[in-house]
């Protein structure tokens, strides 16, 4: 059998139609494949990705046809739909071959691996995934390592292998590269069954997402999916500091893979944090990274470090295991943390203000985002949350909103929840929209105070995805620097 051959002239259909569907249908057209892409959705819902589309993808919108699911030779599920609804339980039943969009990204990758080397390096995690997966990638090209990078974050993993499948035939344009790196959400992971990184990665495991998972018992089991193919050839980076760490360690099998872990509480085999800065403890690699020298010298200053806040501090640790393990040298992982500006929407400085310091960290959707959030600050804090519950607990917020912040601002659909979970620990101020809640916090805050915009919450109530709503917040703080409290 030729390259790509299993998918040549198959009849395929792509269930869910956003930027993973693009992905995926278009590879899949590339490949050789007979395409049709369908969603619930309707046309004008769905227009901007439609456009994306190859001219042969046949389109299927409204609902998910069950005869055309039946007469597929394979079904490839986008992150955002649940395996559980009836038309793939029923295609199910009837033998058809389901796989998500990182699985068949992993399979036309295998293709390759039969020529060249490469692995892939996941990254999963209620928090945390998006800054680490990036910085992760820019060690690895500081380090002189050919790195592409996809999954849930930005492009998706098949578009970027599309352009491999694209230039393989032309050897003056193939670059193979050395490493994938991927971020992978629990959905994603819900629909693998060969997929196999060289090393991945745990950062958390806190609540989230339980209005699709139906506990945290199979949240865990989502996460831990990453691992189930690794063997002791492989490498697996756990956060010591977890709750969770425990029962996500006695799932690894005994020939599996092998386990560094990264604390910023205790001194463990992997990474470790203490008085400002971040030692490696991994024996075996000193012959290999002689700067390692032991877990006594100092390796990283975090004071040397662009991006801020203690999730920082792990997501860094993380991420530099990970280099280590793929040949990058200590020196490449300081340059990047010393140069790394870190991410959109993920506790970004946003503005000074009457000397009153405004972040956006849109990007915190759940109650453990905002509590990391929180503890990376020592000005007393006006804090706007609210949007879309995710089932989440807001009472764990209590301690450090008691301790931290000032006066909360709640909006959206979750804030009479807020209000009555927060009202004994803090004030609290409801308001309509979040330029009303902007000019609230204007009001409220005094130099040499922070206003911090972590919702906890979800944006689809307000607006269309974490990223409009966090350049909503923006530019409302841009009025407020430029155009008065009266502009907003």
């Amino acid at each position: 059998m030729g390259m790509f051959e299993r998918f040549k002239d198959k009849k395929v259909v792509v269930v869910g139609l956003a930027r993973s569907g693009v992905g995926a249908a278009n590879l899949l057209v590339r490949l050789g494949s007979r395409v049709t892409v369908m969603d619930v959705k309707t046309y004008g819902e769905l227009s901007q990705y439609i456009g994306k589309l190859d001219s042969s993808v046949d389109i299927k919108l409204g609902n998910f046809n069950g005869e055309t699911l039946g007469n597929s030779d394979l079904i490839v599920v986008s992150p955002g739909v649940p395996l559980t609804i009836a038309e793939l339980a029923q295609a199910k039943q009837m033998g058809k071959i389901i796989m998500g969009e990182l699985e068949l990204a992993y399979q036309v990758m295998e293709e390759f691996r039969k020529s060249t080397p490469l692995g892939f390096l996941a990254i999963t995690g209620t928090n945390g995934k998006s800054t680490t997966t990036t910085l992760l990638y820019e060690i690895l090209r500081h380090s002189g390592l050919n790195t592409i990078i996809g999954g849930n974050i930005g492009l998706a993993i098949t578009e970027e292998i599309s352009k491999l499948v694209k230039n393989f035939d032309k050897p003056r344009e193939f670059v193979s590269p050395d490493y994938i790196v991927t971020e992978v959400s629990s959905f994603q992971l819900e629909s693998i069954d060969k997929f196999k990184p060289k090393v991945s990665v745990i950062l958390n495991i806190t609540p989230d997402h339980l209005d699709r998972h139906v506990n945290m018992s199979e949240y865990i089991e989502a996460k831990c999916r990453i691992f189930m193919n690794q063997d002791e050839m492989n490498f697996i980076i756990l956060n010591a500091d977890e709750p969770s760490t425990s029962e996500i360690a006695s799932r690894i099998k005994k020939k599996g893979p092998d386990i560094l872990y990264f604390s910023r509480k205790k001194e463990v085999r992997g990474a470790f944090y203490r008085d400002g800065a971040i030692y490696f403890n991994i024996p075996e690699l000193e012959v290999l990274c002689p700067e390692l020298v032991s877990q006594h010298s100092t390796v990283l200053n975090t004071s040397e470090f662009r991006i801020k806040g203690v999730h920082n501090i792990e997501n860094a640790m993380a991420a530099s295991l990970v280099a280590l393990v793929c040949g990058s040298n200590v020196s490449d992982i300081r340059d990047t943390l010393a140069s790394f500006n870190g991410l959109e929407h993920r506790l970004e400085f946003v503005e000074e203000v009457d000397g009153v310091k405004y972040y956006n960290d849109s990007k915190g959707t759940n109650v453990w985002a905002v509590i990391k959030s929180l503890e990376g600050f020592d000005e007393p804090i006006v804090l706007i949350a609210g949007g879309r519950d995710k089932v989440g607990d807001f009472s764990d917020l209590r301690p450090l909103v008691k301790d931290k912040v000032k006066a909360a601002i709640v909006i959206g659909e979750s804030r009479y929840k807020l209000r009555e979970t927060l009202k004994d620990v803090t004030a609290v101020y409801e308001e309509d929209s979040l330029n009303e809640a902007v000019r609230k916090a204007r009001l409220i805050a005094r130099p040499g105070e922070v206003v911090l915009f972590s919702p906890a919450c979800a944006s689809f109530d307000m607006f269309r995805d974490f990223e409009q709503r966090g350049i909503a917040f923006k530019e409302c703080v841009s009025t407020l620097a430029y155009g008065g409290v009266g502009a907003v």
